[in-house]
């Protein structure tokens, strides 16, 4: 339950997310929201419930940097940056293949399957498609894998990994969408396992004094290998 705090000002705190736990889950269940919760509890020494908002998300097998609030003006503020897309958002990857260009920039129409925490790539004229894009550049190459830095543009639901799966480069780890080797610890619950994908740095606006955060997230475990 440990929570590695990465920047706190006022409202807004950045905590480097470990993979494998969820952003928000039913009670009862782990995650980050509980524990940003509970960090909030013990050093206020305080009991009972407070607010924490959460105005982005991260997938559970991912890791990095995300951003949570202490009231709700906060919460709205900087969750209206995520929609406008004025939010700077870096993603580490590491992916299955080879790239043949050093960086690039990747556009498809994305859809949410209903019901399901999965995407796919779907027709241009698609009605329930919207559009994604990335930039990409590579950082380095081994043993069949790539590094790659990421900035998204859009942010839709597994957007980084559909993209690189739709291409044949599948995020390592990542056996959802067709990646053939494991990430970090082989957990036996597959929803404890790792892939690898970091959120690397995050940029957006204070929502209170309008000054710019910039936050970057140490990449630990397996990265560090």
């Amino acid at each position: 339950m440990q929570l590695e705090v990465l920047h706190e000002d006022g409202p807004c705190l950045v905590v480097n997310k470990p993979s494998g736990v969820l952003t928000q889950a039913p009670p009862g269940i782990d995650s980050m929201e509980v524990r940003v919760r509970q960090f909030y509890l013990q050093r206020e020494g305080k009991e009972g419930n407070i607010y924490v908002g959460v105005p982005h998300r991260l997938d559970r097998p991912a890791s990095g940097a995300l951003v949570f609030a202490r009231h709700v003006r906060a919460t709205r503020r900087i969750a209206d940056q995520f929609a406008a897309r004025k939010v700077r958002k870096v993603y580490w990857a590491i992916v299955e293949g080879m790239l043949d260009a050093p960086a690039g920039t990747w556009v498809d129409q994305l859809r949410k399957l209903p019901g399901r925490a999965r995407s796919e790539v779907v027709d241009a004229d698609h009605p329930e498609g919207k559009q994604a894009v990335l930039h990409y550049r590579v950082r380095g190459m081994q043993d069949g894998m790539t590094w790659l830095e990421i900035e998204l543009e859009t942010g839709r639901t597994h957007q980084i990994r559909v993209q690189c799966a739709t291409r044949g480069f599948p995020i390592w780890g990542d056996d959802q969408y067709g990646a053939s080797q494991v990430f970090g610890e082989p957990f036996e619950d597959a929803r404890e396992r790792a892939i690898a994908l970091h959120a690397r740095s995050i940029e957006f606006q204070h929502p209170m004094s309008r000054d710019l955060v910039s936050v970057t997230a140490p990449a630990h475990g397996w990265w560090e290998g």
